[in-house]
């Protein structure tokens, strides 16, 4: 009876992890769905690409950059995954393509998946412009 008790509060406890798991919406596969489109000109004179959209196991993330000549002058998410994780990361990755003005800036700790999907589509809408 002595370890009865232990194994059951060491069981109990071990399994709240499991209780609480929220496992992620987001689809299972890592393809590119789409191309990335051409380049549009709003009136402003700025160009407007759209990325591929890039599927990750948390969901797909697909971004529209804007340029003025060869210069990134805004990074906006169009697609990405219903995780908090992203959310928080989306800030950050906007301003270090901001601050590199490429698709060459760090990954995310906490938010690799949509880091590595965000630089790809980043990179093709990049690919895109220049195109």
């Amino acid at each position: 009876m002595k370890r009865a008790l232990p194994v059951l509060v060491l069981s109990v406890v071990g399994l709240v992890p499991v209780w609480r798991y929220q496992p992620s919406t987001g689809t299972a596969s890592t393809e590119v769905a789409a191309p990335a489109s051409t380049p549009s000109v709003p009136s402003s004179g700025a160009v407007v690409v759209r990325g591929t959209t890039v599927r990750t196991e948390k969901g797909d993330v697909q971004v529209e950059v804007t340029f003025e000549g060869d210069e990134i002058t805004a990074v906006r998410m169009l697609k990405q995954p219903d995780h908090p994780q992203t959310t928080a990361a989306v800030p950050t990755l906007v301003s270090e393509t901001l601050e590199a003005q490429s698709a060459d800036i760090d990954t995310v700790s906490g938010a690799t998946l949509t880091s590595e999907g965000y630089k790809e589509s980043l990179q093709a809408a990049i690919d895109a412009k220049g195109a």
